[in-house]
């Protein structure tokens, strides 16, 4: 497949296609005893990604790859690069390609199985495990780490990591220190820790006179030594043998057993080479215990790539890939069928034995039923309130409720639940614990808002500081329905500015189409006391640059009650997303709506909260924060500029979207109607100017002068915040009614 795309199909870009032939050939072993004798069918594999196309290998083995996609390897609409849920044919568990994220979301992905258990939503005998095949250098990631903590606290099981312990990394060897400071690491959090360092033949030579030597000998060899003698070949092990343990008694002897195919042959025979080990350690691991198993590989085995330190990249050529053909009876031309060069007499028996294997009895994932959504959330608005505080009534009135919708979402925050109005349903619906957790408050009868009492029946899982994990469970818990066939409701609340601390797990979870609500509060230096640490600037733009993410960020309660609704429902659908609401602490005074005729508006992304007269000179849009600023600065310009208009923007992503694709049906056959944006502005003259405000990027809106052409005038933040009140942080960043004054006043001057 590799060989193929890089070497013989057509390349019209001439660029190197790649494929990770040494990392694909140390896995081999390892993935062929799991899959085809380990695996149960409820069990879930986040795979190595570079060792993408051995999955793919195995299930054209199973009749559900095709050579036409394999022949287009990293091709378009071929097999993918890395595997993914979205873009692959043949059943994916988990996306992987960012590294160290797919083996962290297997133990999350584990506690949310755990969740379905005590919530009586899946069987406990239906419980899988949840495995990850990784690369030695992926132990690097600090995600992991953080996962293994979060783990830890909630006493996850059913969690397998592999490790292909191949030495190698995509510059160098490994460091050789750090193996027993993996097991120390591990065990500490409880993991059983499982090494398969010798395979079948090694330890048979072990046993002969001189094996003992031999052992020792492989036991404190450095990476890099093991790795480049193993390049060098049979005749490079003899002499570097005989010179470091040839005087020992029966070296000499057993040495000379072996000639020199044979003996590179068994000093490469390490334990995750060996189907006879991998089988024993597999079946030896039939519990429940979370299990790291260190896998000792070579990367590059069997091919002339194997052990030199730039074989991550490598390629075997034309020649290479013939004699590696011939050595393995595959006759010419038959490179890709299934069972070339084992022996017609042994392909009834080995398609009987595929057919019967687990992975033959793997679960398929099933569409789980949409949960039912209320047609209208209650905002729970008062006189002047802020959007992160109407968040926290409205899901605390939920939560009060015996709505179907409430009993589905479950809730977390990595360490800021109280600070993002998470307490009042929390309240209601407790923390989930796989054990029983008493608030000693509580029972101390010491007064407290916060009752933090958990239990198996708990909607909200607790978190870290650790935004990583927090994202990573967000897109576990949103693979439910696919995962397990029961769908939950998920909802994470961060502080905005920290989303980019998770943007990698962000990107991953919407990469895999994982489906869950996210809310980013306070936003912006309204947070004003807080600093320039803790006030996000350029968040409105994640949100529109994020695929397969909706975006919002409304101004007012109603507004986010009609929002969270929407979200609700689009997360369930086909064709739906996950959602992002970026909210504020600034309660500010809500308006009385005459209708609901602004509500369909709302949802596209934008509405008139004043609409402009026909041909009107100018118009303000605003999102989020800042509008009450917006709102007095149109009434005072309305005496001067007959007919302004004022525009709500509740979502710049949403009309972005509609605008770009409307744009892109005119080259691609789709509808070429006017976007929704393209209808708003319509009633403006084709020389009006606009004033954009919002506490954020301005390109978050400037963008809008070029749906129709007009002028704008952009506000907003493209610097750091830093302290002070709100009157100061507005005049300073120009957020204030005046700044709006200002800005108008540049259009006309200009005009």
């Amino acid at each position: 497949m590799v060989h193929d795309a890089n070497n013989l199909r057509e390349k019209r870009d001439g660029l190197k296609v790649g494929g990770h032939q040494a990392s694909c050939s140390s896995i081999t072993a390892i993935m062929a005893a799991l899959y085809f004798h380990a695996l149960r069918p409820q069990d879930k594999v986040a795979v190595k990604p570079h060792a993408g196309p051995v999955l793919h290998a195995i299930h054209y083995l199973m009749g559900e790859q095709t050579r036409d996609r394999m022949e287009r390897f990293r091709g378009l609409g071929g097999v993918q690069s890395y595997p993914s849920r979205t873009k692959d044919a043949i059943p994916v568990d988990f996306s992987t390609g960012s590294v160290g994220l797919g083996v962290a979301i297997t133990a999350f992905s584990s506690l949310v199985q755990d969740y379905l258990i005590a919530h009586g939503r899946l069987a406990e005998e239906q419980a899988g495990r949840m495995i990850a095949l990784m690369g030695d250098a992926e132990l690097d990631e600090g995600n992991i780490y953080e996962c293994l903590i979060e783990a830890y606290k909630h006493d996850i099981r059913n969690c397998w990591w592999i490790v292909d312990y191949n030495r190698q990394s995509l510059d160098a060897t490994t460091a050789d220190r750090m193996f027993r400071r993996f097991d120390d690491i591990f065990e500490t959090c409880g993991w059983r820790v499982v090494t398969l360092k010798f395979g079948k033949l090694q330890r048979e030579a072990f046993d002969k006179p001189g094996g003992k030597a031999l052992e020792d000998w492989i036991e404190n060899c450095p990476n890099a030594d093991f790795a480049a003698l193993t390049y060098l070949g049979g005749a490079a092990w003899r002499e570097r043998l005989k010179q470091d343990i040839g005087g020992k008694r029966g070296v000499k002897a057993l040495l000379a057993r072996y000639d020199d195919e044979q003996l590179a042959a068994l000093m490469t025979n390490l334990g995750g080479h060996c189907i006879e080990t991998l089988v024993e350690a597999f079946d030896g691991m039939d519990d429940e215990r979370p299990t790291l198993m260190i896998a000792y590989t070579v990367k590059g085995y069997g091919l002339p790539l194997a052990g030199h330190k730039d074989n991550h990249s490598g390629m075997m050529n034309t020649a290479q890939i013939e004699r590696l053909r011939d050595a393995m009876d595959i006759a010419e031309g038959a490179e890709w069928d299934k069972w070339g060069g084992v022996g017609d007499n042994a392909v009834a028996s080995l398609e009987a034995f595929v057919a019967d294997s687990p992975i033959a009895r793997k679960q398929r994932e099933a569409a789980a039923p949409t949960v039912p959504v209320p047609e209208r959330l209650s905002t729970g608005a008062k006189a002047d309130i802020s959007t992160q505080a109407a968040f926290g009534a409205i899901l605390h009135d939920l939560a009060k409720s015996d709505d179907p919708l409430a009993d589905r979402i479950v809730t977390t925050a990595p360490d800021v639940t109280q600070t993002t109005n998470l307490g009042a349903f929390v309240n209601q619906r407790g923390l989930f614990r796989r054990q029983e957790l008493a608030d000693v408050f509580q029972t101390e009868s010491i007064p407290s808002a916060q009752k933090w009492t958990g239990g198996g029946a708990g909607q909200h899982i607790e978190l870290g500081i650790a935004e990583h994990n927090f994202f990573l469970v967000l897109a576990a818990l949103g693979l439910s329905a696919e995962h397990f066939g029961t769908r939950l409701i998920p909802i994470g609340t961060v502080y905005d500015p920290f989303i980019a601390r998770g943007l990698d797990a962000l990107n991953y979870g919407c990469y895999q189409d994982s489906r869950f609500l996210l809310v980013g509060t306070p936003s912006g230096i309204t947070l004003a006391g807080e600093g320039g640490a803790h006030q996000s600037i350029n968040t409105p733009l994640i949100g529109m640059g994020q695929p397969n993410l909706e975006s919002f960020e409304p101004a007012y309660a109603d507004e986010l009650a009609l929002t969270m609704r929407w979200a609700f429902d689009h997360m369930q659908q086909l064709d739906g997303s996950s959602v992002y609401l970026r909210l504020t602490t600034r309660a500010i005074p809500q308006l009385e709506r005459k209708d609901a005729a602004w509500e369909a508006d709302a949802l596209e992304g934008a509405y008139w909260l004043r609409e402009p007269s026909e041909g009107a000179e100018a118009a303000i849009a605003y999102c989020g924060a800042v509008a009450p600023e917006a709102l007095a600065a149109s009434e005072v310009l309305a005496d001067d500029i007959p007919g302004l208009g004022l525009l709500a923007v509740t979502s710049p992503d949403r009309l972005h979207r509609a605008w770009s694709a409307r744009r892109a049906a005119r080259w691609t056959g789709g509808q070429a109607w006017p976007s929704h944006i393209e209808r708003l502005l319509a009633p403006l003259a084709p020389d009006a100017g606009i004033v954009t405000v919002l506490d954020g990027s301005p390109a978050a809106l400037s963008w809008i002068g070029g749906v129709r052409g007009h002028r704008i005038s952009p506000l907003g933040t493209d610097r750091f915040g830093q302290t002070g009140d709100l009157p100061d942080l507005y005049r300073t960043y120009r957020l204030n009614r005046e700044a709006i004054f200002d800005a108008m006043a540049e259009l006309f001057i200009e005009s």
